[in-house]
């Protein structure tokens, strides 16, 4: 990882740098942060004289040799002071609240409408609601394209930024289009490294964010980083691990809560923590204390399934989400204990 002395190298230095790379079959991924530009040698860096011409430049700063199977999005690569903002918030540096409908039902959109306006009132910064869903069920509702312009509509009246799921590779265009926000990848596809790549190309240069949950499968924590790094590896390091419970399911919830792995991945890799406890827990009720659980294990933000009316929703919804009510005391414990937890 190429560390230059200036924000970002110039297109004379960056072509330059490139030529040397080349010359021992890698290449240079520029990675935009939010002050500075790093550039990452993809490829073998191991070769003592390409590191040691690339150290004779003089705008080069230093070349970082990161031996982790995840080497931008270990904690000790030079992005480990990215920062990551979305809805107005820096995370790391206030508690992100993600809230929404699991499910848009386009044939009701006033229903996400007011979920959007009244989880906007409960103190969430980002709107969740999904366009496309899937479902373990062929038969079952698999959502809408026609909701996509639900979801931007309930954006424009509030004023917030929005976060749904993407399933495949023609979602990601629709999605990026529309002014989406944030994208997320599901557990299902934790492991979709086809889909993973060209969510990273799409979203290369750009300011959009990734909500990547953890795998359904008990998969391990540096095979759930890894995940991260593919998308990050185009470019864009703006991704966002999202612990969601996991197989096999512990009796009584739908899922077995997975919060507790937040200060593990915390070891490995700067990028920021957003637990999402509605498909950890899978029942409204028990959705509060699994919030504050995350919080206190040092998640950095939660994203959480909220409904104006749980029983009217479709998906999820009827099970596992919580009334804006419920969120807007939720969100307000659990700002307590961040700030308890900081202090």
């Amino acid at each position: 990882m190429i560390l230059p002395k200036t924000n970002r190298l110039t297109p004379e230095q960056l072509a330059t740098v490139t030529d040397i790379v080349t010359e021992f079959g890698c290449k240079i991924q520029p990675i935009i942060g939010a002050v500075r530009t790093i550039y990452a040698i993809v490829g073998d860096e191991r070769d003592e004289l390409m590191i040691n011409r690339l150290e004779g430049l003089d705008y080069i700063e230093r070349i970082d040799r990161i031996q982790s199977p995840f080497k931008l999005m270990d904690r000790r690569s030079d992005l480990s002071t990215h920062r990551i903002q979305l809805g107005g918030v820096t995370l790391g540096e206030e508690l992100l609240v993600i809230a929404g409908a699991c499910t848009i039902d386009p044939k009701n959109p006033n229903y996400f409408y007011e979920t959007a306006h009244a989880v906007k009132e409960a103190g969430a910064h980002v709107i969740r609601g999904g366009v496309w869903k899937p479902r373990t069920n062929p038969y079952t509702f698999q959502g809408d394209v026609k909701s996509l312009d639900i979801l931007m509509e309930a954006s424009r009246r509030t004023g917030l930024p929005v976060d749904t799921e993407v399933m495949e590779e023609s979602h990601i265009q629709l999605a990026l289009d529309a002014g989406v926000h944030s994208l997320q990848v599901g557990a299902r596809n934790a492991l979709n490294y086809s889909l993973l790549r060209s969510i990273g190309r799409a979203i290369a240069q750009k300011n959009t964010c990734v909500l990547l949950k953890r795998s359904i499968h008990m998969g391990p924590l540096n095979e759930f980083i890894s995940a991260a790094e593919y998308i990050a590896a185009f470019g864009n390091p703006n991704v966002i691990l999202c612990p969601r419970g996991t197989t096999p399911t512990l009796d009584g919830y739908r899922n077995h809560p997975d919060e507790s792995i937040t200060p593990l991945l915390k070891e490995k890799t700067w990028a920021p923590v957003v637990v999402d406890p509605s498909h950890s827990v899978g029942k409204a009720n028990y959705v509060p204390a699994a919030a504050l659980a995350a919080v206190a294990y040092g998640a950095d933000g939660l994203c959480i399934e909220s409904h104006v009316e749980p029983a009217k929703g479709i998906g999820d919804d009827p099970k596992q989400s919580i009334t804006p009510d419920v969120l807007k005391k939720t969100i307000a414990q659990a700002k307590a204990l961040w700030a308890l937890q900081r202090g």
